[in-house]
């Protein structure tokens, strides 16, 4: 299971918060054992983004064989 404070990745494009797919966030919260959870994503320099309440679907754990990528947001 996913607990607080561990780091997620979105499996989902969500455009409505600037979010895509592949985007890697921190758990801020999480609900009914797992059902769901408040994601934080952040910007390199440390400023919030977004705060999103996700399913469990919606988000993955990470895995050591990853390497992050950085994009360009938009305001």
């Amino acid at each position: 299971m996913i607990s607080e404070l561990g780091r997620v990745i979105l499996t989902t494009d969500m455009p409505n918060y600037g979010l895509e797919n592949g985007d890697i966030g921190t758990v801020v919260l999480v609900h009914e054992g797992g059902k769901g959870y408040e994601v934080e994503f952040v910007t390199l320099s440390g400023e919030t983004f977004a705060i999103v309440s996700l399913f469990a679907e919606q988000v993955r754990s990470t895995s050591t064989r990853e390497i992050a990528h950085a994009r360009i947001i938009s305001s």
